[in-house]
């Protein structure tokens, strides 16, 4: 396989794994797969990281991203989160 098609799948996944962080977020279903609100939100988003609030921005999103995956894996493995010692 050539070195711009391994690149071009690299890219592809990459994006669908953001695309699956959308739907898992619940941002189709809550604006009814509005593209124009869902670009909006993102844009205001990057508007806020491009701000003095970036830091405590991305400190916040980060605190709730981890807990929501750590919430999903406790529903979809209930032993891995037994197993776990406290604190981790």
């Amino acid at each position: 396989m050539r070195t711009w098609q391994v690149e071009r799948r690299k890219r592809t996944r990459h994006l669908i794994e953001l695309g699956g962080l959308v739907v898992k977020a619940g941002i189709v279903d809550l604006t009814g797969d509005d593209r124009a609100a869902i670009y909006g939100a993102l844009i205001w988003v990057a508007d806020k990281l491009k701000s003095d609030e970036r830091e405590k921005a991305l400190a916040l999103w980060a605190v709730k991203g981890k807990q929501a995956f750590e919430a999903e894996r406790a529903t979809t493995n209930p032993t891995a989160a037994q197993d776990q010692p406290d604190g981790a």
